[in-house]
């Protein structure tokens, strides 16, 4: 089969993937939450979100998805007749979770409307192993495999360097919370992430989405260290979410809030998002997993207790 010469990517860890494989160039339509690397900036957006408004507090988001759900209706609106224009003959996509893309059944329906032969690339990871998987699958049906070889064996790398690093003693409790009102800790490779980077996960469970938890699950897990990663939002908004987080019952005698462990980060670059980009969350992972107070946090993280102008010094990621 000869490599797809026009690729619109439904994904944005599938954007990312397909360029740092070489193939970028062939990209031909992103979604509207596509922002990386920056070349995709500028290509056509085929998304648009449909239930949530630009500024939204983390509750009114979360009330705008559950009503969408319970009413069959979809989160994002697909841009048919756009998607019709650029003539893909590869879409990737994925089936995992309805918050993070068009549904694949619509996608599905959009493409038998489409002329030729176009195929669908679903990626479905699931732990850090999937998404190196997922970077060579991409690579094999993109005519890329070669490179797209060399970035997994280096995304393999990666981990396996953090995976051997000698772990705190003791190992810290570590709570992530992947959105924050209502509290959703992070499933899939966030677990895994806080095993390899040398703490314990007591609330996320390894390979399942992540789930709601009670402020009192929070609270009883008595966290050494919080990593707030809210889904989508890069480290300036995750900031702004912090002291409604500290504002609640109890937080100040939590271990992570009395040793100043609490640390945001650019969750939508490093954590969220199964690319590339995903060792360099948990080489993040690690350091913070180690730091002691009075630290500089890591390119991509802020620890709280910090001083705002410490802070926003730490805002644009840079390659640890």
């Amino acid at each position: 089969m000869s490599a797809p010469l026009r690729i619109v990517s439904l994904l944005p860890s599938a954007t990312e993937i397909l360029f740092a494989i070489g193939a970028g160039p062939r990209v031909v339509g992103v979604t509207h939450e596509c922002d990386y690397p920056p070349p995709a900036r500028r290509l056509p957006r085929v998304t648009s979100n449909a239930v949530v408004a630009e500024g939204e507090s983390p509750a009114s988001i979360d009330r705008h998805i559950q009503a969408a759900r319970h009413a069959g209706s979809s989160i994002y609106r697909l841009d048919e007749r756009l998607l019709y224009e650029l003539r893909p003959d590869l879409i990737v996509t994925q089936e995992l979770c309805d918050v993070c893309a068009v549904a694949y059944g619509e996608v599905k329906r959009a493409v038998r409307r489409l002329p030729g032969d176009v195929l669908v690339l679903s990626l479905e990871p699931r732990s850090l192993e999937d998404i190196c998987a997922s970077v060579e699958e991409v690579g094999a049906v993109a005519g890329c495999g070669g490179r797209a070889s060399r970035v997994a064996a280096a995304m393999r790398q990666q981990i396996a360097q953090v995976a051997a690093l000698d772990p705190p003693d003791p190992k810290p409790r570590v709570a992530c919370l992947e959105w924050t009102d209502p509290i959703m800790v992070g499933g899939h490779w966030v677990p895994e992430m806080v095993e390899l980077a040398g703490g314990i996960d007591p609330l996320g469970i390894a390979g399942t989405p992540s789930r709601y938890a009670s402020w009192t699950d929070i609270a009883a897990a008595r966290p050494e260290v919080m990593v707030l990663m809210p889904c989508g939002l890069d480290l300036a908004h995750t900031l702004e979410l912090v002291p409604s987080v500290a504002a609640r019952p109890g937080f100040d005698g939590l271990p992570c809030a009395a040793n100043d462990r609490v640390v945001a980060v650019d969750g939508s670059a490093y954590f969220n998002r199964p690319g590339p980009r995903i060792t360099q969350g948990l080489s993040i992972m690690a350091v913070a997993l180690r730091a002691a107070s009075g630290d500089a946090a890591p390119a991509g993280a802020a620890y709280w207790n910090q001083p705002a102008t410490s802070r926003m010094a730490l805002m644009s990621p840079r390659p640890l």
